[in-house]
């Protein structure tokens, strides 16, 4: 259990770290580029995301649990055998992805936008496509390295990593968007095309620090190797066939948030035309898909987190056919997440508008505000999704996690448009709530029945949960009304900032004293959090 706790934790500051900084670059990135270059950059993204998905076809995190497995029965070999194969695999796989992306980014920007509506053309389009499709050459290849570690249940490297791979982005992102337009006087999309190709920077300098780790640690796994007494004979398309089954759903999970993205890149601008919203499609859309999702994807950091750190051992578990062991590993999980990113999710939608104007702007926070509001409970959509496919996998599951994010995902293309056109931009997001709470929903009921997993005492800690959350959110409503009376914070960017700071400030007192006092942080995390004594007793 501690090794669960432990991994997530680094691999949930490392996250934490990373998403971070992903939402405080957008502050100066929203300052050059505005709505549109948001926009322009959400568009390049999506598809991107969606190639290097099916260009790793799922393998990396695939090879944690496929390493675990053999380590768990003494067998090194198979797992170094496995390695050597996907990094080939990866390479292969990534440069198709490239030469897909890269040529077909014209007809991919055709698709995306209408030429009569907006400032976005489809050459803008297609150039910012082809420019982010070079970071398929390395990403791929460079993950694997990550899923190894991961399955040696060394999370560090991963850790690492994924921070200096988000600073070297950000830093060349930021410099080259203000070198091009205000040093070369360069346009809008030709500074959006170099942020974007700063994602083949950033996994450059992430594959760097995995090899340093990889050179350190080598001489440890060959002395591994070399006093292993078991081999497991299996031949390498064998290999091969049980690692893609266990690789395939793993897509379906790094997809999930990039599909529902890719309805709404397919399906929003035009949408939004003919519902008679053609003027604030650009803003709604960049609020939505680019702004407010860096904001809405942080409560659900920990999910990433968690779900790596505790695959492996619930690999190992469930091998082990140790099911009292595996329950608990489980209700662990579950707790973690929702003892954190409940109030997270529930107390930025409450702050959504001060979370927006502070960080961004104030121009048109009735609007960005109001989307920022609905979407933030998305998050903890999104959180579960990501865990529930994590407990599929640990229990050989996985292929579950296709069908319920078929069925997500189909809700999601069928409604998408006429939620649009009856709610406006905000029907995109209830488009989106529906398809991911759906996909959670058949998770959940396949982990409980499949193990018969016991729920009344989970149940009973997140009905405590909430019960905290609707105090913490009291609280926040009091200061807000209170403050306000002497914050312009609709209006001025600074009151907006320290009204954000007070409702936080309060709010997160409010919960993390309740939740301690009553022990169940206690619980939850174990002696760990006795640190807090001196913070909340004398």
């Amino acid at each position: 259990m501690s090794n669960i706790v432990r991994g997530a934790m680094l691999l949930t500051v490392a996250s934490f770290l990373s998403k971070f900084l992903g939402m405080i670059y957008v502050i100066p990135f929203n300052a050059l580029v505005g709505e549109t270059g948001g926009t322009l950059y959400n568009f390049a993204y999506v598809p991107y995301s969606i190639l290097l998905s099916i260009s790793t076809i799922g393998v990396p995190l695939a090879v944690s649990k496929f390493v675990a497995k053999y380590n768990s029965l003494g067998d090194y070999e198979t797992g170094r055998r496995m390695f050597k194969t996907g990094i080939a695999l990866m390479a292969a796989s990534g440069f198709l992805a490239f030469l897909f992306l890269f040529f077909g980014a014209e007809v991919l920007a055709e698709y995306i936008i209408t030429e009569e509506t907006g400032s976005i053309t489809t050459e803008d389009v297609a150039f910012v496509i082809r420019m982010v499709s070079f970071a398929l050459l390395i990403i791929p290849p460079m993950s694997i390295i990550r899923g190894f570690f991961q399955g040696h249940q060394s999370m560090g490297p991963t850790a690492v990593s994924q921070v200096i791979e988000q600073i070297v982005r950000i830093v060349f992102l930021l410099t080259a968007a203000f070198v091009v337009l205000n040093l070369i006087g360069g346009t809008v999309t030709t500074a959006v095309g170099f942020a974007t190709f700063s994602a083949f920077i950033g996994g450059a300098a992430s594959m760097v620090v995995l090899l340093v780790y990889w050179k350190k640690r080598k001489p440890g796994l060959d002395k591994r190797l070399a006093q292993q007494r078991f081999t497991t004979d299996i031949s390498k398309k064998e290999l091969m066939i049980e690692l893609l089954s266990y690789a395939g759903p793993f897509v379906i999970v790094g997809l999930a948030t990039s599909l529902y993205q890719l309805v709404d890149t397919f399906t929003f601008n035009r949408a939004m035309v003919a519902a008679g919203f053609g003027d604030i499609w650009e803003i709604a859309l960049s609020a939505i898909n680019v702004f407010g999702h860096k904001l809405v994807i942080i409560p659900g950091t920990l999910a990433t987190g968690l779900s790596l750190a505790a695959l492996p051992a619930l690999t190992k578990t469930f091998t082990a056919n140790n099911m009292q062991q595996l329950h608990q590993q489980i209700s662990q999980s579950l707790q973690i997440v929702l003892v954190l990113v409940i109030p997270a999710a529930a107390g930025l939608s409450m702050l959504s508008y001060e979370a927006y104007g502070a960080l961004y702007s104030l121009h048109n926070i009735e609007l960005t505000g109001s989307l920022l509001g609905w979407y933030a409970p998305v998050g903890l959509l999104f959180a579960l999704f990501t865990v529930s496919s994590s407990l599929l996998q640990g229990i050989n599951e996985q292929k579950f996690a296709v069908v319920s994010l078929t069925s997500g995902l189909m809700l999601k293309l069928l409604l998408n448009i006429q939620l649009i056109h009856m709610f406006g931009p905000k029907g995109a997001i209830f488009g989106t709530a529906l398809a991911a709470g759906t996909a959670v929903t058949l998770n959940m009921w396949r982990v409980f029945t499949k193990i018969d997993f016991p729920v009344k005492r989970l149940m009973k800690r997140v009905a405590l949960i909430v019960i905290f959350t609707i105090i913490m959110l009291i609280a926040i409503w009091l200061v807000r009304a209170g403050a306000g009376q002497f914050l312009p914070y609709r209006e001025e960017r600074w009151a907006t900032i320290v009204m954000l700071c007070l409702g936080v400030g309060a709010g997160g007192i409010v919960y993390i004293w309740l939740a301690y006092e009553s022990t169940l942080l206690e619980r939850i995390f174990g002696k760990r959090v006795r640190v807090l004594d001196r913070l909340f007793r004398r």
